[in-house]
């Protein structure tokens, strides 16, 4: 059984820092591109990074390039996602993702984990 499980989210001021974690079993962690996502309340889900099989290749939304880094570590299987300089608008639920394709095909994620909530605010 694929499990992919976030972690690391909570409440952080503006201009903060975040690092979140996802921790994959169940599946070959190498075979898979690996993203982050995320849902504000009221809004929909969005892409924020992305980064390839071998961790050679990432890419972001417009609006976190300079401030989020994406990373994965294949020997331990987990993915990585540094948040620097958050904003208010950062705030939401993230989501860890994995997919056979690269570049992502967020609307056809071949797996999902359960989120974790990032808030920030002062």
């Amino acid at each position: 059984q694929v499990q992919l499980v976030e972690s690391g989210g909570r409440l952080v001021q503006p201009g903060g820092s975040l690092r979140l974690s996802c921790a994959a079993s169940g599946l070959t962690f190498t075979g898979y591109a690996m993203g982050w996502f995320r849902q504000a309340p009221g809004k929909e889900r969005e892409f924020v990074a992305g980064i390839n099989w071998s961790g050679t290749s990432t890419y972001y939304r417009d609006s976190v390039k300079g401030r989020f880094n994406i990373s994965r570590d294949n020997a331990k299987n987990t993915m990585s996602l540094q948040m620097n300089a958050l904003k208010p608008e950062d705030t939401a639920v993230y989501y860890c993702a994995a997919d056979h394709d690269y570049p992502l095909a967020p609307y056809d994620m071949d797996y999902w984990g359960k989120g974790t909530l990032v808030t920030v605010s002062a």
